[in-house]
Formats: structure tokens, C-alpha cells, sequence
């Protein structure tokens, strides 16, 4: 899967007078005055927001990895307990968690908070937790060639908790595993139990 996206990550390119104005709307659409103190600059701050939160749209995770190392370390490298926060694509409502990303290196190491800078963009975009995942995987296979790589994301989806269903403290989990991962069960239990905790 190809998880590059060109151009710039100027907040700029995002239109906020375009998302304002639709914001307008939404605000008359559900019968407020979109005039009173309190909502006034609301549609300029969610222009904002949105900059802020789509910006990884505009940027590219494998130029993130570009700077590493070469060192004979072949052991697995785990970084647990990445926070994030995204905004599911099917209602635009947040979903924040942890995801927990582990690589055997074939030569190249990065630091770890490149590891972490790779979930945030392509956390910073609207999503699926599934697909964010394996993008996550997919991203750390092509820009390090590990011989394996393996994500697990926890995250709670206010979609769930707040409207619909309304569960609030239900947790998703998704995994991607690749390479020497999907190879060896040995190396895929050590992965778990130590984001585990065992």
C-alpha cells in the first residue's frame, strides 16, 4: 500500500475560508444563530482545526525515515504506548489510543521518534483504525526494509461511545504483522507479550 502523499505541509494549502463557510452553514442548518458571541468565530477556528488535524495529508512518513543509520543491531526494537489522535472518515468524530510499533532491523535503525512521527502523520488524516494499521506497517517495511515489522493499535472510537451504540470504555484492537512477523510465531509472541507487559 502506498502511503505517500506529495506536496507541502504549509496549513495554508488546507482552504479555511472554504471550510468556514461550510461551517456557516452547518450552524444555520441546526437552527443557531450563528451571529451570537459564542459561535461567532467558530467557523474560522474549525478552519484551523482542521488544518491541524488533516496536515498529514501533505506529508509524506517515508521522508520521516530517510534519516537513520546503518548498525548491525538485528534484535527487535519495540517503541510502546504511542499516543494518537485521529478523526474517523465516517463521522468526522475523534478516535485517540495507543499504538505499540516493533521492527527487526536488516541494517538501518532510526531513531525511535521517527517511529512515533510516522503514526502521527498518518494518524493526522481521516481514517479507519484498520487501515491506519497497516499504513503505520506498510510505512516502517518500505522506507527501513526491516526484516519484519509488526503494529498493534488500541484506540477508543467516539463514533462508538458518544452517538450510535453509545459504549462509552470500549476499546478496539487492530494488528498488522510483516515479514519475519508473519514468519515466526516465536518472534510475534515476544512482540506481544512484551507490549503486553508479560
Amino acid at each position: 500500500m502506498d502511503t505517500r502523499i506529495a506536496g507541502p505541509t504549509d496549513p495554508q494549502d488546507v482552504d479555511q475560508e472554504r471550510i468556514a463557510a461550510a461551517v456557516r452553514e452547518i450552524i444555520a442548518a441546526i437552527g443557531e444563530d450563528g451571529t451570537r458571541e459564542g459561535l461567532a468565530e467558530t467557523p474560522e477556528r474549525i478552519g484551523r482545526l482542521y488544518a491541524e488535524l488533516f496536515s498529514g495529508l501533505r506529508e509524506d512518513p517515508l521522508d520521516v525515515l530517510r534519516k537513520g543509520f546503518d548498525e548491525s543491531h538485528k534484535e527487535m526494537v519495540i517503541l510502546k504506548s504511542i499516543p494518537f489522535y485521529s478523526l474517523c472518515e465516517h463521522h468526522f468524530l475523534p478516535f485517540h489510543g495507543e499504538a505499540h510499533v516493533g521492527y527487526v532491523p536488516e541494517g538501518r535503525l532510526v531513531g525511535v521518534s521517527k517511529l512515533a512521527r510516522v503514526v502521527d502523520i498518518l494518524a493526522r488524516r481521516p481514517q479507519m483504525q484498520e487501515r491506519l494499521t497497516s499504513q503505520v506497517a506498510d510505512a516502517i517495511m518500505e522506507g527501513l526494509r526491516p526484516d519484519g515489522v509488526a503494529v498493534v493499535i488500541e484506540a477508543e472510537h467516539l463514533c462508538l461511545t458518544m452517538r450510535g451504540a453509545q459504549k462509552p470504555g470500549s476499546r478496539m484492537i487492530t494488528s498488522a504483522i510483516r515479514g519475519s512477523f508473519r514468519r515466526r510465531g516465536v518472534t510475534r509472541s515476544e512482540f506481544l507479550s512484551l507490549v503486553q507487559g508479560r
